[in-house]
């Protein structure tokens, strides 16, 4: 519990989105400080047309209200993004003037490199040294690749969709865990990402309980950059599965918390047409976009920082 005249501003971080096509040039205006080539600029933007609109920020929004109301008085929460608006150092300056006296950050990822993480932590910082909280006054969750009702959301999702599947398909529904790629550079500096996504497959399997599942872990939304990055990619996975005959798959996205590009284009729309071009079933579980155990996970995670 924490002293009753405080009051305690939680900002869920995201990489933030461009919402329809008209945003991609300022999204990545932001992203890539001028630098982004046109060609990259149109591939998206014709992206976001096929998918139309692009929810992350309302969903954010909407995980944010519901963690607010199943904390109660004594809590502010918004959400801010690095890239897109509701900015973090706007969201830090209005938490201030609602009275916050301190700042919990939590990034919407379970699992993350030093890589990814220190861009956030820079950001959080900065806007609460700006709004004038001391660093005493600032926290920043770290990773939980396994808190334990994510991992509870993920095994049900999994569970329930391959009984559904099995009853069409067959017994032989593999899962494919995936997660958002990285150059190979990032982990070679930092290999505690691998660890963490391998505990987050380790903690969903264990918890599945299926002694029929059968499961292979999966890199997916590599970057337009020429450098290595983690393999295997899934469609290396479901070339090797369509080699098997494999009637049908199940993707698990277990690092995306929120629908939004990566999943409504990259799965649902490329990943089909690639299932349906090798003649294998494309099926996905939904994210956890405002689960009510997902709102819980959140809210186990706030409450182990004001504890600390």
């Amino acid at each position: 519990m924490h002293n009753k005249d405080e009051r305690i501003g939680v900002i869920l971080m995201t990489y933030g989105s461009a919402t329809t096509a008209e945003h991609v040039r300022d999204y990545f205006t932001s992203i890539y400080k001028g630098k982004a080539s046109e060609e990259l600029i149109q591939d998206f933007e014709n992206r976001y047309r096929l998918v139309g609109r692009s929810p992350l920020i309302d969903i954010t929004a909407a995980q944010a209200q519901l963690l607010g109301e199943m904390l109660g008085d004594g809590y502010i929460v918004k959400s801010g993004m690095r890239h897109s608006a509701p900015f973090i150092h706007d969201v830090v300056a209005a938490c201030k003037e609602e009275g916050a006296t301190s700042i919990i950050g939590i990034i919407l990822s379970p699992q993350f490199s030093s890589f990814i993480m220190e861009g956030y932590c820079t950001a959080l910082q900065a806007a609460c040294t700006q709004a004038g909280y001391s660093d005493a006054q600032v926290r920043v969750v770290g990773e939980w690749s396994t808190e334990p009702h994510f991992i509870q959301l993920l095994a049900t999702r999994v569970t329930d969709a391959l009984r559904t599947l099995r009853a069409q398909y067959g017994q032989y529904v593999p899962v494919l865990f995936t997660t958002h790629s990285l150059p190979e550079r990032v982990v070679k500096k930092d290999p505690s990402y691998l660890t963490q996504l391998q505990k987050t497959i380790d903690a969903t399997v264990a918890a599945i309980a299926d002694p029929d599942l059968t499961w292979v872990a999966a890199y997916q939304s590599a970057g337009h950059t020429p450098e290595e990055w983690l393999k295997p990619d899934i469609v290396d996975i479901l070339r090797i599965e369509a080699e098997k005959k494999t009637k049908a798959v199940l993707i698990a996205p277990i690092q995306f918390l929120a629908d939004h590009l990566e999943i409504l284009y990259d799965l649902d729309i490329a990943g089909r047409e690639q299932c349906a071009a090798m003649n294998v079933a494309y099926n996905r579980i939904e994210l956890p976009n405002t689960h009510p155990l997902f709102i819980e996970s959140l809210a186990a995670l706030v409450r182990t920082g004001v504890s600390r």
